[in-house]
């Protein structure tokens, strides 16, 4: 069998399970969640999870990056570095990475097949623990000195809350999956905040008052030391363009030669930590941020690895689809943006970097975001409206678009597939606005996917393969 037909049956087998990132009944599924069947399908494999230290990361915005920029981090010091992370963007292989690059097909096909005599044993496995699972033995395999563990939804009882990890990291909290995790930022915090271990640290980003007190009391209750960002660690941005950002970032403690470095205009012996990163956007300073102090306190815990390493690890991680510019001329952006608080995020990215510049907006969302919040904070700063569909099957449909974005004035037409409404949104925007892409991954994806297509007919057209004929 060839290995393009063997995978895409693993990937049906793969997705022939519950998976509630698909279905559309979503929304009843919080009873169905449940750790006894992950703890039985990892003890029957050996607890590969156990095999290496683990760092957790949990949060409703910025779990991707921060976990990416961590992992890059510690590849950078020398470490052979796991990450698993979700959803994935283009192809499902993106979901388990060692040092940046994805699980081979071929790997992942022989893996299911282990795994499969096992699974069959257990009663109720969805697509997402089987992953999970998948992801803790690949680098149990490949011998990793570190993972990093993205939470897929929430903490508590997300399959990944197995682990026992050196550290535990909680990024910005906010609304979303209300209808798993609750409908109050306290409910939903303390959904993440399940991901903190008894004495072990957990690193918070800046979070809402509300958000924070809970994370704090539970962090409290389970006598864990708390490290946050925004007080125990500071940052702040120092120079930003369509390219990458520069940050500095000090801890409390420093925050006397902080100040003193400031009052000379930088003339002296010391500066703060110099950081830049090729994310953009001011939430990417506070991930940025969030990131360097895990890596801070994973060094207290004995992580050797020196500041410049830590640079650079900065300065390559790569996380696609987070105000990406995939296009210079014209200026095309894809994010992946999905729910208000990102949509308030993405807003304040585009006036801190496009001031002035008008913007055509390309829009799909899952019909359970709260689009009309992101149409709140978006539209404002929006020209017009380009509304279309994924083919994800929890899509919300273009012309329910336009009726959401008309009842915020703004101009809108509906537009299928993607890929036409992405020229129509070139066209709308005439050489002289932005196109921006947002509402949801697969939406971002989709953009990708058509231009990198695009790319490669063009190299074709230029470079003919004279073996072809």
């Amino acid at each position: 069998m060839d290995m393009e037909k063997k995978y895409q049956e693993t990937l049906d087998y793969l997705y022939g399970f519950v998976d509630y990132s698909l279905t559309r009944n979503f929304r009843n599924a919080a009873e169905k969640f449940d750790l006894n069947r992950m703890r039985e399908l990892l003890s029957l494999l050996g607890n590969p999870h156990q095999k290496y230290p683990i760092v957790h990361v949990a949060g409703t915005k910025g779990k991707g990056s921060t976990s990416a920029m961590i992992a890059s981090v510690l590849q950078a010091g020398g470490y052979r570095t796991g990450l698993y992370s979700s959803p994935h963007l283009i192809d499902f292989t993106e979901r388990i990475q060692i040092d940046q690059l994805p699980i081979s097909p071929a790997e992942l096909c022989d893996l299911v097949d282990i795994i499969k005599p096992v699974v069959s044993r257990i009663e109720g496995m969805t697509t997402f623990e089987i992953t999970t699972a998948l992801a803790f033995i690949h680098f149990a395999r490949m011998g990793v000195d570190y993972a990093v563990i993205e939470v897929g939804l929430g903490g508590r009882l997300d399959a990944t809350n197995v682990v026992d990890p050196l550290i535990s990291v909680i990024t910005s909290i906010s609304y979303d999956h209300t209808q798993v995790l609750g409908d109050t930022l306290t409910q939903i915090a303390s959904e993440k905040g399940g991901i903190i271990k008894p004495g072990k640290t957990v690193v918070i980003a800046p979070q809402s008052s509300e958000a924070r007190l809970e994370l704090e009391r539970i962090a409290s209750l389970r006598k864990s030391p708390k490290i946050q960002v925004g007080k125990d660690f500071l940052y702040a941005s120092l120079a930003h363009s369509l390219f990458n950002q520069t940050i500095l970032v000090w801890p409390e403690a420093e925050q006397d030669l902080v100040d003193h470095f400031i009052e000379t205009g930088g003339r002296t012996d010391w500066e703060p930590a110099r950081l830049v990163i090729p994310l953009l956007g001011f939430h990417q300073v506070e991930n940025a941020a969030t990131a360097y102090a895990s890596i801070q306190t994973l060094r207290e815990a004995g992580l050797k690895i020196g500041e410049e390493e830590i640079k650079t690890g900065f300065s390559n991680v790569h996380w696609p689809a987070r105000f990406e510019v995939v296009m210079h001329d014209p200026l095309i952006i894809v994010d992946s943006a999905h729910n208000r608080d990102s949509a308030l995020k993405l807003r304040l990215t585009i006036d801190d970097y496009l001031a002035g510049l008008p913007v055509i907006l390309l829009f799909g969302a899952s019909e359970d975001k709260d689009i009309d919040g992101m149409f709140t904070e978006l539209l404002p700063r929006v020209r017009e409206v380009v509304a279309t569909e994924s083919t994800h099957p929890r899509a919300c449909k273009a012309t329910e678009l336009i009726e959401l974005a008309h009842a915020h004035g703004v101009k809108t037409t509906a537009v299928l597939p993607l890929e036409a409404a992405l020229e129509r949104a070139i066209q709308l925007a005439d050489g002289e606005a932005a196109v921006i892409a947002a509402g949801s991954v697969f939406i971002a994806a989709g953009i990708k996917e058509f231009l990198q297509r695009k790319e490669n007919q063009a190299q074709d057209i230029q470079n003919p393969d004279p073996g072809k004929s």
